[in-house]
């Protein structure tokens, strides 16, 4: 399990004349996820999401531009930091099951 996930967004950010491309989340730690609720992040609620997203993105994004995410980069983010909170076991056995069969 990686404690890292890059996020290429569908919706690149712009930073004066600079664009953020794409955004690398950091597995967060007790003190990234003060003041929100684990089961929130699971529910993938809009507001917990981007109040840890700038805690833990390289680089670093404002609230301000975590909250105009695309709902795509939105819930890939999402997505990313729910897998955080996944045992190693299940991430595995979920991986397999993505995987073609190979019996003919």
């Amino acid at each position: 399990m990686s404690n890292t996930a890059t996020i290429t967004l569908e919706v690149p950010i712009q930073r004066g004349d600079n664009k953020v491309a794409s955004i690398t989340l950091h597995k967060p730690n007790a003190g990234a996820l003060r003041g929100v609720s684990i089961r929130a992040i699971l529910d993938m609620e809009a507001d917990t999401i981007t109040k840890v997203v700038p805690r833990i993105s390289d680089p670093k994004l404002t609230e301000q531009e975590a909250a105009q995410l695309d709902p795509v980069d939105l819930m890939q983010s999402g997505i990313a930091l729910a897998n955080f909170f996944m045992p190693k076991a299940a991430l595995a056995e979920a991986a397999a099951s993505l995987q073609p069969s190979l019996t003919t």
